[in-house]
C-alpha cells in the first residue's frame, strides 16, 4: 500500500507548463515523511524534478523514458516506456482485479484562496484513492499551461493511464492537490511558477554517471515523494 500511495504522488507532482515556455515550478509537499519543497523544471517535452535527499528524476515525453539520477553515487537508473506501461497496468488491476471505470471531476462548491488566487475544490474518487484538486480558473495563462502540461507526460506517462484525470480535464490551474490513500494523506501546493529559460543540459545524464540495472517493481520508485500525484501536478 505504501508503494501504491507513493506511485500516485509522483504523478501529482508532474508538472505544469506554459505554451512553448520553459517553466520552473516550486511546490510544497506535506505528508508522512515527505515535508519539504520540490522543484520541477519543464522544457518542451522534458521534465526534471529535484527533491531534497532524493534522486533527481527526468522524464522524456518523446521517448517515454524516465531516468533517476543518484547524484551522491554518480549513477542512474532508467525506466523504459514499456516498463512504465506494465506498472500502470498493474496499478489499474490492484483492486482485486477490477478494471477501472470512467470517473470525473466533481465540484464540491467549496472555495479557498491559495497564494492570492481564488480556487474551487473538485474531487475525483477511485476505488484505491481519493483526490481533491483546488483549481484556480482565473490563473494567468491557465489555458496554455494546461495544454502544455501534457507534453512531458504523454504516452506511457499519461495520467489517465494510471486512473487520474488528464491535465486538460481541468477548467483552470490546480494550485493544490490532496491525495488520500487509506489513512495516508499527502498535499502538494504550487508556490511559484517562473518562465525563465532553462538550459537543455539540465535534462542530460552527466557523462561521469554510470548506469545501474534495477528491475521495476509494481510501480517506479517515487521521489519519496512528491506529493502524491497525485504531478504537480496536477
Amino acid at each position: 500500500m505504501r508503494n501504491f500511495a507513493a506511485f500516485y504522488s509522483v504523478i501529482a507532482l508532474v508538472p505544469l507548463v506554459c505554451a512553448r515556455a520553459d517553466l520552473t515550478i516550486v511546490q510544497k509537499i506535506e505528508g508522512p515523511g515527505q515535508n519539504g519543497e520540490i522543484t520541477v523544471k519543464i522544457k518542451g517535452d522534458k521534465e526534471r524534478m529535484d527533491a531534497p535527499s532524493q534522486p533527481t528524476r527526468i522524464i522524456d515525453g518523446k521517448t517515454g523514458e524516465m531516468t533517476d539520477l543518484l547524484n551522491e553515487k554518480k549513477s542512474f537508473i532508467r525506466i523504459s516506456a514499456q516498463q512504465m506501461k506494465a506498472a500502470a497496468e498493474t496499478i489499474n488491476k490492484f483492486d482485486d482485479g477490477k478494471q477501472p471505470s470512467p470517473r470525473k471531476l466533481t465540484p464540491t462548491g467549496k472555495k479557498e484562496t491559495i497564494n492570492g488566487y481564488e480556487t474551487e475544490e473538485f474531487v475525483y474518487e477511485a476505488p484505491q484513492f481519493k483526490a481533491s484538486f483546488w483549481v484556480a480558473t482565473k490563473y494567468p495563462d491557465a489555458a496554455d499551461i494546461l495544454k502544455q502540461m501534457q507534453a512531458p507526460v504523454s504516452g506511457a506517462w499519461k495520467p489517465s493511464n494510471m486512473g487520474m484525470p488528464d491535465y486538460t480535464d481541468f477548467a483552470g490551474l490546480p494550485l493544490k492537490t490532496v491525495i488520500s490513500v487509506g489513512d495516508s494523506q499527502v498535499a502538494t501546493t504550487i508556490m511559484s511558477i517562473k518562465k525563465d529559460s532553462i538550459s537543455a543540459a539540465e535534462f542530460d545524464i552527466p557523462k561521469d554517471f554510470q548506469e545501474l540495472k534495477k528491475p521495476l517493481d509494481a510501480a517506479p520508485p517515487p521521489v519519496e515523494s512528491p506529493a502524491g500525484f497525485p504531478a504537480a501536478t496536477p
